[in-house]
């Protein structure tokens, strides 16, 4: 298992950015792809964006793409979500997640640790 605390919500004007940052302890963290999922009152969680164990592969839902960009720091054992461009819509819980397997993924099964989540609100 992993544990994972986010830091870095908080309350931004539309057109504005904010920084996620996950940190994680437990098993090793290169071994693994990292997600961030977001969930807003009344809906699902659903996919943000992943990050395989290197970094080097990303994967984007279509609503944050050209705005959001996630990152790793392995030697830190740390993952960003840098959001710009916020709109209201935005609005949610956002959930740092570690992946089963080493590769990028979007399917919310194929994370087993979550952190606690972080709110975001982003003012129209």
């Amino acid at each position: 298992q992993v544990q994972l605390v986010e830091s870095g919500g908080g309350t931004v004007q539309a057109g504005g950015s904010l920084r996620l940052s996950c940190a994680a302890s437990g098993r090793t963290f290169s071994n693994y792809a990292m997600g961030w999922f977001r969930q807003a009152p009344g809906k699902e969680r659903e996919f943000v964006a992943s990050a395989d164990s290197t970094g080097g592969t990303t994967l984007y839902a279509e609503s944050v793409k050209g705005r959001f960009a996630i990152s790793r720091d392995n030697a830190r054992k740390m993952v960003y979500l840098q959001m710009n461009s916020l709109k209201p819509e935005d609005t949610a819980v956002y959930y740092c997640a570690a992946g089963r397997r080493w590769y990028s993924v979007s399917r919310l099964d194929e994370y087993d640790s979550w952190g606690q989540g972080t709110q975001v609100t982003v003012s129209s």
